[in-house]
């Protein structure tokens, strides 16, 4: 029983082309967790930004009030000294 070289010639190219279709598949699929990997990350990187930002903008309210408060009993400490 012999194999034509046609036989083996069009086994090959239609494996090829099988083979270089499913790594396009595999390619796109990367590319789609990729990107949404890359996405997700962004978001919560930015959310994370965001919360630390009102975080800290309260922070400096509430440090800046006691601070103010602090000025102003002194103040009147030092007013009712005199």
């Amino acid at each position: 029983m012999t194999i034509s070289f046609a036989k083996v010639a069009a086994f090959i190219v239609i494996f090829s082309t099988g083979l270089l279709s499913s790594c396009a598949e595999f390619k796109e699929a990367g590319r789609t967790i990729g990107h949404t990997t890359r996405n997700v990350t962004r978001e919560i990187g930015h959310g994370t930004r965001d919360a630390v930002k009102e975080i800290g903008h309260g922070t400096r309210r509430v440090v800046e009030s006691i601070g103010q408060e602090t000025k102003d009993e002194t103040k009147s400490l030092s007013d009712e000294g005199q």
